[in-house]
């Protein structure tokens, strides 16, 4: 058994769970997210609490068993607080700009990049600094990761869009390589 599964989920007085069948409904102040919960699994509401329980004894069950519980506390946490990621732009010349739903990336190519907010999710941009916001962590990790991919960070110079705190191991140019 999974020691995370094992653990209620508590749940805030602003949000409100429905469980019906396998779907599970979570509305807080920030918006609506729903799962559906494996049929191995079984999830039900109690006393301000949602409680995680195995339906069917596999191998599999055992895997599932904490992650869906992982996944309906994110749900919990992301209607009430929201998730955001940050991503730094670095290089001379390199910019981003929101408009409307799109954001607009201008990184060393011939042609600026245009990237559209899925639903549920907002841009936000200050100076070489790109904030991903939303209610779900999944999608907001996914566009996030989106957009570093557009021009991930090289290991010579830095140059790139990366992650907020992400370190990235330079290498040595061509000069440092030829003197040894």
């Amino acid at each position: 058994m999974s020691r995370v599964g094992k653990k209620p989920i508590l749940i805030p007085e602003n949000v409100e769970v429905k469980i019906e069948g396998e779907k599970v409904s979570i509305r807080g102040p920030k918006g609506e997210l729903s799962h559906d919960v494996r049929f191995e699994i079984k999830a039900e509401f109690k006393d301000g609490k949602i409680f995680v329980s195995p339906n069917i004894q596999t191998k599999r069950t055992k895997t599932l068993f904490g992650l869906e519980r992982t996944l309906l506390y994110n749900m919990v946490l992301g209607v009430t607080v929201g998730y955001e990621k940050k991503l730094e732009i670095e290089g001379i010349g390199y910019r981003a700009a929101v408009e409307g739903d799109n954001i607009v990336l201008q990184v060393g190519f011939s042609h600026p990049v245009k990237i559209k907010a899925p639903l549920g999710i907002k841009f936000f941009v200050e100076k070489n600094l790109i904030t991903v916001s939303g209610i779900d962590k999944e999608l907001v990790g996914q566009v996030a990761a989106e957009i570093k991919r557009t021009k991930p960070p090289e290991p010579y110079k830095g140059k790139g869009i990366r992650y907020m705190g992400e370190t990235i191991r330079k290498k040595a140019g061509k000069k440092a390589a030829a003197k040894t």
